[in-house]
């Protein structure tokens, strides 16, 4: 049964959860909503990661931006909702990256920048994130060729091992010297 990946969002938050320990989390979560420690509102996340040794939680977001990469403005937003939630940092993940002003903002408030290209699926996906870059690829394997099948009996008169044609149970050695009697 094949399955339907309905967003960017599902497939991103799988293939986090998949590599958990290269981003130093335990497990991720799915979208969710969790709550703002400052403000008393409540945000809508794409997904949550869950620091090795419960030591807090990461923020994640994905925007599936094409034309553009992740401006200043964006990073700010995400940064409000780590201060406010408490959060222990964030992820980006957009298939061009952030620019160089958001670039700021994220090394200020631990935000990482992943790359995961648009079309991806679970098995189908480039994602790039500090100096690593993982390449899901799929396809079909044939495997074609023949097998032989040996039946091997130990002989009733001697006891030596031998390859039995049908129902026999006396060695060729043993049937010769039957026969020369």
């Amino acid at each position: 049964m094949k399955t339907h990946w309905k967003s960017y969002e599902e497939v991103a938050a799988y293939l986090l959860e998949q590599n958990a320990h290269e981003f130093g989390l335990k497990r991720v979560e799915g979208k969710q909503k969790i709550h703002g420690l400052r403000s008393g509102t409540g945000w809508e996340i794409d997904a949550k990661g869950i620091r090795e040794g419960n030591e807090g939680f990461v923020i994640i977001e994905c925007r599936r931006y094409t034309t553009s990469k992740q401006n200043q403005g964006k990073l700010g937003e995400l940064a409000y909702r780590i201060i406010d939630t408490g959060a222990s940092g964030g992820i980006i993940v957009s298939p061009l990256g952030i620019q160089e002003g958001a670039a700021k903002i994220a090394a200020h408030e631990n935000i990482l920048s992943v790359q995961l290209n648009a079309n991806c699926t679970p098995t189908e996906f480039t994602m790039k994130f500090l100096n690593k870059l993982m390449i899901g690829i799929s396809g079909t394997l044939v495997l074609s060729g023949s097998c032989s099948i040996e039946v091997f009996t130990k002989c009733r008169t001697c006891g030596k091992q031998f390859t039995a044609a049908e129902n026999e149970t006396i060695c060729p050695d043993c049937q010769a010297k039957s026969v020369s009697k």
